[in-house]
């Protein structure tokens, strides 16, 4: 999978810049922004991001062997993708050099498609697809990877930057296009490698953790995540629940 790359000074949304596109352009493009004035994350949330230090980027795919019902697996993908880009960057820690227990850098993700190092977000994703009966014709990924920054002043809860996790600057250009090979990998493997791939990497995947949801908190284990993206839930009495994205959080 080949992609076109542009940079730009500054948007108000890298996604946004490619809504301009016509859904007839069959190309695969990618637009990085040094700085975005309205950057978004899922729903009202946004995002901070200092000028010039981190990767802020949409992909514009076009993976219209998907049917719109699968459109999940671009989820899952961009995920996986973003997953092996980090990885290599995070050396194995042992507890016996008083380094930090290796839990504390493993690189998951919170459902539905947030990239965490231990209980920390590194990485949120944005996903708009564009729909034609039951295909999907053009997908927008939109994605904020903390890279170079130091500092965060907002009031996210838990925001953490490579740099603050290594000590030492990345370079991002080179992240980026190891990133979009690894987006290109994930993209052609086969339906159910790649769901496996995702769940290998869920969020407290083991042990019973808190939930809240539309009637209160409760305390439950992620027992899957089906095809077309819904979280599956067991709580404490045996009870499977089921969610659709924004039904239910981790407390």
């Amino acid at each position: 999978m080949e992609f076109k790359v542009i940079h730009i000074d500054e948007t108000d949304s890298t996604n946004g810049y490619f809504r301009e596109i016509p859904c007839h352009s069959d190309a695969n493009m990618v637009v990085v922004a040094e700085y975005q004035t309205a950057g978004k994350g899922c729903g009202s949330n946004s995002w901070e991001s200092e000028r010039g230090k981190n990767l802020t980027f949409s992909v514009l795919l076009h993976p219209t062997e998907i049917r719109a019902k699968w459109q999940f697996r671009i989820s899952e993908a961009v995920s996986v993708a973003l997953c092996e880009t980090l990885e290599s960057l995070f050396r194995p820690l042992s507890p016996s050099d008083g380094s930090p227990d290796s839990g504390e850098q493993e690189v998951t993700i919170k459902w539905p498609n947030d990239i965490y190092v231990g209980d920390r977000k590194i990485c949120g994703i944005l996903i708009e697809n564009r729909l034609k009966g039951s295909t999907i014709t053009d997908s927008i990924v939109g994605i904020g990877l903390n890279v170079n920054q130091r500092e965060f002043l907002s009031d996210a809860p838990n925001p953490v930057s490579i740099c603050q996790l290594t000590g030492e600057e990345t370079d991002r250009e080179a992240l980026l296009q190891a990133f979009l090979k690894e987006l290109s990998k994930a993209m052609e493997m086969e339906p159910e490698a790649l769901s496996q791939a995702y769940h290998r990497r869920l969020y407290r995947r083991e042990g019973m953790h808190r939930f809240s949801d539309c009637q209160g908190e409760f305390e439950a284990k992620v027992l899957n995540v089906l095809d077309d993206g819904h979280l599956v839930l067991l709580d404490a009495e045996g009870k499977a629940r089921m969610y659709a994205f924004k039904e239910v959080v981790f407390s």
